[in-house]
């Protein structure tokens, strides 16, 4: 036997290819003998494995999640058939736990299902505001109204399964959903400050029905989401699995690509079986599941991607960072922008390529702050002052509206719309035309309209909306400054 252990032969051993018997890990020593792991260390390995691979489910998987919980919400509110529809008739409060919603449009919702109730027709009235049908992954399926190919002037839109020969009516708007479950979101803009307008344009124009119902469509049922006590937001713990779980069982293999088939599957979950896991398997799940949560927290809160932020001396950030609606990284040669993809849908709710694309004095652009100038997390103990310059780039108006990090949701306070707007509140100015918008947890004796409360030892971070963005917007010369403490305001009035 020669000096690389060979006998016979004399090939070099690159040491490179080879695993010592004691392997130092950060989940501890790994033994093996002559490369083979010992059982103890199998065991341990394929623990890790499974934590691994429902760390990435978590991950990958919140967008079904996420649509799912608004469908056992609409279910909680009573909507089970699509033309059992949800309205924010009062506007959105902060009682609906419901994904940054705003409380500056009406929204409506409904839930399809194109399994159940086969190609599915939705009514779009005149002068409708932006409106999508996204899929079970929540994935853009076609948008309606002013974004959609009904330019605002209204259509009929029909939902149909992939392969659809059937019915196509002269004049309707065909859009294919690879899901059987389809969220219809629309928003109705205020006039004169008030929701009635919009709301009326719903209640007398919309209608959902399926195509089969074409000739006799049931009468459309609307439940009140404002001020309603309702949970729409995923889980963020090992339950989240289990949300994923009723998605893969509800929709076509085909929903998803293989690669995902076999992650979900790798942890128990597939399709036409049941999602059982044992003992071993729910407590790495609950761990997996901490992680993950934990993750998606780190990403949306304190980014690591530079693309993630506004301007390079802001600590604004761009809560759809990359701008593609399908997470495409650099026109997809660094494929999927994962945690632009994690962290959008953590923190928001509908996927439309409105919300990315570069649409002057249309739409709306959306800018999040985590954190202070200093880069200090939000305290709703102490007084903050937000500078929004003169010659805000919004044609239409601009909002702050302000969240709990634990919900992501509306920050429950004394007022119930925790968010001032340009054209509804009598904001007051400062003399070069600027706007101090004041958030703490006591009423200021001064921009007492300009304050937003927060609560003490409770956290916080605030989204700014443009409706009708403007140029200056898109090129960055104008920008919004940081939230700073502030003591000049909080003496109570």
């Amino acid at each position: 036997m020669d000096a690389n252990g060979t006998t016979g032969y004399k090939t070099p051993i690159p040491e490179s290819i080879t695993t010592p018997d004691q392997v130092p890990s950060p989940i501890g020593e790994l033994s093996f003998a002559d490369g083979v792991p010992t059982p103890e260390t199998t065991e341990k390995l394929f623990d890790h494995l499974d934590f691994l691979r429902g760390v990435e489910v978590f991950l990958n998987c919140i967008p079904a999640a996420s649509l799912e919980g608004i469908r056992r919400g609409m279910l909680d509110l009573g909507c089970a058939d699509c033309h059992q529809a949800v309205i924010a008739d009062e506007l959105l409060d902060s009682n609906p736990l419901f994904l940054t919603g705003n409380t500056d449009t009406v929204y409506a919702l409904a839930m399809l299902d194109i399994d159940r109730d086969g190609p599915t027709v939705i009514e779009v009235p005149p002068g409708s505001g932006p409106g999508t049908v996204d899929d079970a992954w929540f994935r853009f399926v076609v948008d309606l109204g002013a974004p959609g190919p009904d330019r605002g002037a209204g259509g009929t839109y029909l939902i149909v399964p992939p392969g659809y020969a059937g019915e196509r009516p002269e004049g309707w708007f065909i859009a294919e959903s690879p899901s059987a479950v389809n969220l219809v979101v629309l928003r109705g803009f205020l006039v004169d400050s008030k929701p009635d307008h919009a709301v009326r344009m719903f209640q007398e124009g919309v209608r959902v029905y399926p195509l089969s119902a074409r000739s006799a469509p049931p009468t459309m049922e609307w439940t009140s989401l404002s001020g309603a006590v309702v949970n729409t937001v995923h889980a963020s713990d090992s339950t989240f699995y289990e949300e994923v779980a009723q998605v893969i069982a509800k929709e076509p293999v085909e929903l998803i690509d293989p690669e995902t088939r076999g992650l979900l599957a790798s942890i128990g979950i597939r399709k036409d079986a049941p999602f059982a896991p044992d003992e071993r398997m729910r407590r790495i799940l609950a761990d997996a599941a901490a992680v993950g949560n934990g993750t998606a927290r780190a990403m949306s809160f304190r980014p690591r991607h530079p693309e993630f932020f506004l301007y390079p001396d802001r600590r604004w950030v761009n809560p759809f960072p990359g701008g593609d609606y399908r997470f495409l990284h650099v026109g997809g040669s660094a494929g999927r922008f994962l945690d632009a993809r994690t962290t959008f849908f953590y923190l928001a709710t509908v996927n439309t390529p409105a919300m990315a694309f570069k649409m002057v004095g249309k739409g709306s652009q959306y800018a999040l702050a985590t954190t202070d100038v200093d880069g200090e997390p939000l305290d709703g103990g102490t007084a903050y002052r937000l500078r929004i310059p003169a010659d805000v780039p919004a044609a239409d108006f601009w909002s702050v509206v302000v969240y709990d990090p634990q919900t992501r949701s509306e920050l429950q306070t004394g007022q119930p719309f925790p968010s001032v707007n340009s054209k509804r509140d009598p904001l007051e100015q400062n003399a070069d035309g600027s706007v101090d918008v004041i958030f703490g947890p006591d009423r200021p004796q001064r921009l007492a309209s300009n304050w937003v409360q927060t609560i003490p030892e409770k956290g916080w971070f605030v989204l700014l909306r443009l409706y009708g963005p403007l140029e200056s917007w898109f090129d960055g010369t104008w920008k919004p400054g940081d939230v700073e403490p502030d003591s000049g305001t909080t003496s109570r009035g």
